[in-house]
């Protein structure tokens, strides 16, 4: 039965096996643990997060909780090939496991480099210069921007079970913000051996990092005004979160990054064979194929110009061809399995939906050739490649998450952007193309739409960073179906986590505020 780690210590659920959630290994099918919060005492986490953890942050400047971070990155860079071993047993390659546990540890350094570099040495900030609010010198404006006494609830998604706690840790941190997380499902016992090592180092202040595994559900009746409920997911259940009872009643912060059906769009300069196209083709195969297509920044959909379908279908069908699935502890497997046999049947059926209005090109939704596995037993996919009807209304609301795409032609550009629109809000979109007019017609018309454009060009493609990637200095989140939240940004993220709030004051004071380093509060706690 896997633990959870609440008051600073682990603790076992009451549940028997047999009412408990199994969780099974995505590539032999054999039970790796159960999981169930039942009889756990969340509301005393809760307590001690926000009474314990959360002065012990806030006591601390800035840079010292930088510091924090570059221990919790070296802590778990330390023994990050165990998580490696573990990811393993959801299906991840040796690459998807780096892209996973090293992205988090990047993500805590570089949150780190940033907090020393661009806040103060101090335990708040006084933004920008003051605004002078009469006639005189002695009564001015600025804005002050503290931590916040309460915590972070973290609700995460299975894909990204180190990368993502930790990139929200990352932040939470920096805010003053302790955090209870809550690992999806799936993948939960890579965050509880995270955790594990994490704790185990002492890095972390007492009360600064809990887990609860299992369902968190009752859990949102105990949020406050001044917590914090970061959810990655789907957007039926954001929608239900961000709905909920306790949470607008309490003006509870809500910051959701949820699925899309992001897209790549290849211009209409952009020729067959050339250097530019052949980068196109790899960068939909890759993320097709990089922890077999299960991230939230995947592309769904493949927009190219009528005129160059054929051989566009042609082109990524031979690159997908090469592509060698099994059991990720094999030499040269390229993909994995996806995380368990429900998503297998998830994707087989938005796959499906998405064909209806047009044809299977390559790949087969039931059955794949596996090496050094059971195709029966791992939850394993082949490479789905779908040409559909542009028009039709599943390859713009159907999101296979997993190694699928569909390719959409289309007629026109004014056709191509109210296609990407279709989505109706995306984490990310990439657009493919040396023309700069058709480029920044592009951004204009569809920004808005968008939390990340990756624009490609001759001049970038040979050092681009790859359309699903999140980077720390970037905002990562988009608007409508993503979520409309807001994950990263850099220090803009930091501080969107904290209390901003217009001090009217005279310049004496204000001075004072300005080289105060901690809190008398916070100190005294």
């Amino acid at each position: 039965m896997l633990q959870s780690y609440l008051q600073d210590t682990w603790v076992t659920p009451t549940a028997t096996q047999a009412s408990a959630t199994a969780v099974r290994d995505a590539v032999t099918g054999e039970t790796v643990c159960h999981v169930s919060s039942e009889g756990l005492d969340v509301a005393g986490a809760f307590d001690h997060g926000r009474r314990v953890g959360g002065p012990a942050l806030r006591v601390l400047t800035f840079h010292q909780r930088a510091d924090l971070l570059d221990a919790t990155a070296a802590a778990v860079r330390a023994r990050r090939e165990e998580l490696y071993a573990l990811s393993a047993r959801a299906g991840a390659t040796p690459n998807d496991a780096r892209y996973d546990v090293d992205g988090g540890i990047r993500v805590l350094r570089d949150y780190a480099a940033r907090a020393r570099a661009e806040l103060p040495d101090a335990s708040h900030l006084i933004e920008g210069p003051a605004e002078r609010l009469a006639r005189g010198e002695d009564f001015l404006g600025v804005h002050l921007v503290a931590p916040s006494p309460g915590l972070m609830l973290q609700v995460n998604a299975f894909n990204f079970p180190v990368w993502a706690p930790l990139e929200k840790l990352a932040q939470a941190v920096l805010a003053g913000l302790p955090s209870v997380v809550k690992p999806a499902t799936p993948t939960a016992y890579i965050t509880e051996h995270l955790v594990r090592v994490v704790t185990e180092a002492g890095v972390l202040p007492p009360g600064a990092l809990q887990m609860v595994v299992g369902s968190v559900r009752s859990a949102l009746d105990l949020l406050l005004e001044q917590d914090v409920l970061s959810f990655t997911g789907s957007a039926v259940t954001a929608a239900s979160l961000r709905t909920h009872l306790h949470v607008v009643a309490r003006s509870v912060r809500f910051n959701a990054e949820a699925d899309s059906v992001n897209s790549i769009v290849l211009a209409p300069d952009v020729q067959p064979g050339s250097p530019l196209f052949e980068a196109f083709v790899r960068e939909v195969v890759s993320e097709m194929t990089v922890k077999a297509g299960q991230k939230c920044t995947a592309i769904r959909r493949v927009l190219v110009p009528r005129a160059h379908e054929a051989v566009a279908l042609d082109a990524i069908s031979a690159e997908l061809a090469g592509v060698t699935i099994g059991n990720p502890a094999s030499e040269g497997i390229r993909m994995g399995a996806v995380v368990s046999l429900d998503q297998r049947d998830d994707v087989r059926q938005a796959v499906r939906a998405i064909a209806e209005s047009g044809r299977l090109v390559h790949g087969d939704p039931d059955k794949v050739r596996v090496v050094d596995a059971d195709p029966e037993r791992g939850a394993f996919l082949d490479t789905l490649l779908v040409s559909a009807d542009p028009d039709a209304a599943a390859p713009h609301e159907v999101e296979p998450f997993g190694p699928a795409a569909t390719v959409l032609a289309y007629r026109d550009t004014a056709h191509a952007l109210d296609l990407v629109a279709r989505g109706r809000g995306s984490l990310a979109a990439s657009a493919v193309g040396d023309d700069l007019a058709w480029t920044t017609a592009f951004v204009r018309e569809l920004a808005p739409w968008h939390g990340r454009l990756h624009l490609l060009d001759s001049a970038n493609m040979t050092q681009t960073t790859g359309h699903g990637s999140p980077l720390p200095a970037l905002r990562h989140g988009g608007p409508g179906r993503a979520g409309g939240g807001s994950e990263m940004a850099g220090v803009r993220g930091v501080l969107d986590l904290m209390q901003r709030t217009a001090l009217q004051a005279s310049p004496r004071l204000l001075d004072s505020l300005r080289t105060t380093t901690t809190s008398p509060s916070a100190g005294s706690a």
